[in-house]
């Protein structure tokens, strides 16, 4: 059994981070309408990435350091500044003190995530895709092709415009990893985001809903087969070490 502390959830946290990060700079330098911006703080990053926007958050602060009344001062002058909402991500394991500055300065809570996740042994053998599937790396032209199939997962009746088009930038991104997985030659996606080395895959997200609408059964049991085919692929693109 492996107890969680707080290098641990630093790294978990990474996952949520640095994904935030790498959208402000790409925006900064695509959407510059928007005033993205990011900073370094307190071991973390605070992330502005368009008014409305689900991305944006300050996260990773205060695992590896002490989270200071100063520290949160600078927080809320950054959002401020971008005439946004400060929201701050925390964990179970940051100080008791860190939650009552919080809840003195009455914030609350918005959501609550948990995190699943599992040792991947670069020896350990996984099952091939089943017939008819073929897993392979996503290629940057197909980058709205394979971001609408998310979307439409999640916005079958229509993408708010906050969501549209959110998943092209991973294209972009330095040390980002997409995958496309097609099924009888219909197309699903999966992806991985950099996490400064923690080589903690993202879980996959990929449903696309019309073939799922028309072969139920065959979805169900692809899906089974595929993803321990997707962890294998997931595993050989990590970078050694």
């Amino acid at each position: 059994m492996q107890f969680v502390d707080k290098a641990l959830a630093r790294r978990f946290e990474a996952c949520e981070e640095m994904p935030q990060v790498l959208y402000a700079r790409v925006f900064q330098k695509t959407r510059t309408d928007i005033g993205a911006a990011e900073e370094e703080i307190c071991g973390g990053h605070m992330v502005f990435a368009g008014l409305g926007s689900p991305i944006g958050r300050a996260t990773g602060l205060g695992l590896d350091r002490p989270f200071t009344a100063e520290d949160l001062d600078r927080v809320e002058h950054f959002y401020r500044s971008h005439k946004a909402p400060t929201q701050v991500d925390l964990c179970p394991l940051h100080d008791s003190t860190v939650f009552e500055m919080f809840r003195e300065r009455g914030y609350g809570i918005a959501e609550l995530n948990n995190v699943l996740h599992r040792k991947l042994d670069p020896a350990e053998i996984f099952p091939s895709p089943p017939a008819g599937c073929e897993i392979r790396r996503g290629r940057a032209e197909e980058a709205k092709e394979l971001g609408g199939i998310v979307e439409r997962a999640f916005f079958p009746n229509g993408t708010p415009e906050a969501f549209k088009d959110l998943l092209t930038p991973l294209y972009r991104m330095e040390g980002a990893v997409t995958f496309s997985a097609s099924v009888e030659g219909r197309k699903s996606r999966e992806l991985r985001f950099p996490t400064t080395g923690s080589k903690l895959p993202v879980a996959p997200r990929e449903v696309d809903s019309a073939t799922a609408c028309k072969r139920p059964s065959l979805i169900a049991q692809v899906r089974r087969r595929r993803r321990p085919a997707l962890a294998a692929v997931r595993l050989l693109a990590c970078p050694p070490g």
